[in-house]
């Protein structure tokens, strides 16, 4: 019986056949995800280390002053009067620690045709943070304003947030009497970036504290927006600070409203709302409106109180 031996290989064996297409694409396809997954754990880890890292890792450097005051002076002020806000502000940050920043209206481009120079105080708490960029808080004070109780550190006075949660009113129209829109209930002291009062009409802008960050750069820069600033607010800025706390969800959320004597006290002859008149012992002494009304003069208004502080002052304590 015969076997059929089996073929003999070729010493010339035909070429590998070509990958298909499909196979190819599957094959890029995969290492496409690999990336896109290795890369989005790296930004997760990166995200989580920056959310959860502790306050101790952002170095601040020595001397830097927890807080800074800001004021703009209208360059039609006396110079008397300009003296008199500079020895106040200054005799009061060097009892603290803090700085103070002052500029003029008319430092800043306002726009053309030009926003009413109140405006400037927006620019001016930019300008501020980009000359201490590692300081926490900005206060921002009329100079229609005087610090009546130097003995009060703003730590002390607002800012801790067990403090800071004791002053807040909450479930309150942000535009009296009757807004829609009201502050939150359930906010943490820690977790406010700006702390502001309320007058009679609506939310103040002549003395507020604004806590330094991305979400304080947001703030300013929506306030500032051209299209707030060209619409002619009756108001200026006061009307459009109230335009964007109401209907952005973003600003009300970080926003503590705290009772107007706290740091923003009227003066009887700007008062409109008996509970926000200045009494003895008060942080501060707004005289509002006194720099818009033709029957007033601020200089002349301010002149009893400002004798007041220099007294206070002098006492050594500083205590009222």
């Amino acid at each position: 019986m015969h076997f059929a031996y089996a073929p003999r290989k070729t010493s010339n064996p035909p070429p590998y056949a070509a990958r298909s297409p499909k196979s190819q694409y599957l094959r890029r396809s995969r290492l496409q995800l690999l990336g896109l997954v290795a890369a989005a754990a790296l930004f997760s880890i990166w995200l989580l280390s920056t959310l959860f890292r502790s306050s101790g890792a952002h170095k601040v450097p020595a001397g830097t002053p927890p807080v800074v005051l800001v004021t703009t002076i209208d360059r039609r002020a006396s110079p008397a009067s300009v003296a008199n806000i500079l020895d106040n502000r200054k005799d009061y940050a060097s009892r603290h620690g803090y700085a103070t920043f002052v500029a003029n209206t008319s430092d800043y481009d306002l726009g053309v045709p030009p926003a009413p120079d109140s405006w400037s105080k927006v620019p001016a708490m930019r300008h501020a943070m980009t000359l201490y960029p590692h300081s926490t808080f900005f206060f921002y004070l009329s100079q229609n304003a005087l610090i009546m109780n130097p003995s009060l550190s703003l730590e002390r006075h607002v800012l801790g947030p067990a403090r800071l949660e004791s002053l807040m009113i909450v479930d309150k129209p942000v535009v009296p009497p009757d807004s829609v829109i009201k502050t939150f209930s359930h906010l943490k002291g820690d977790r406010i970036d700006l702390i502001i009062t309320q007058d009679g009409e609506g939310l103040s802008q002549e003395s507020f504290i604004l806590r330094r960050g991305d979400w304080a750069k947001y703030f300013l820069d929506g306030w500032f927006d051209p299209l707030y600033r060209s619409y002619n607010f009756q108001k200026a800025e006061g009307h459009a600070l109230e335009h964007l706390v109401q209907w952005h969800g973003t600003v009300l959320a970080k926003l503590a409203l705290i009772p107007q004597r706290t740091i923003n006290s009227y003066s009887r002859d700007a008062s409109n709302n008996k509970d926000g008149t200045y009494h003895e012992g008060d942080f501060v002494a707004n005289f509002h409106g006194c720099d818009r009304d033709g029957n007033r003069n601020c200089e002349k208004e301010m002149a009893p109180l400002t004798t007041r502080w220099r007294e206070i002052r002098d006492s050594g304590t500083g205590r009222v």
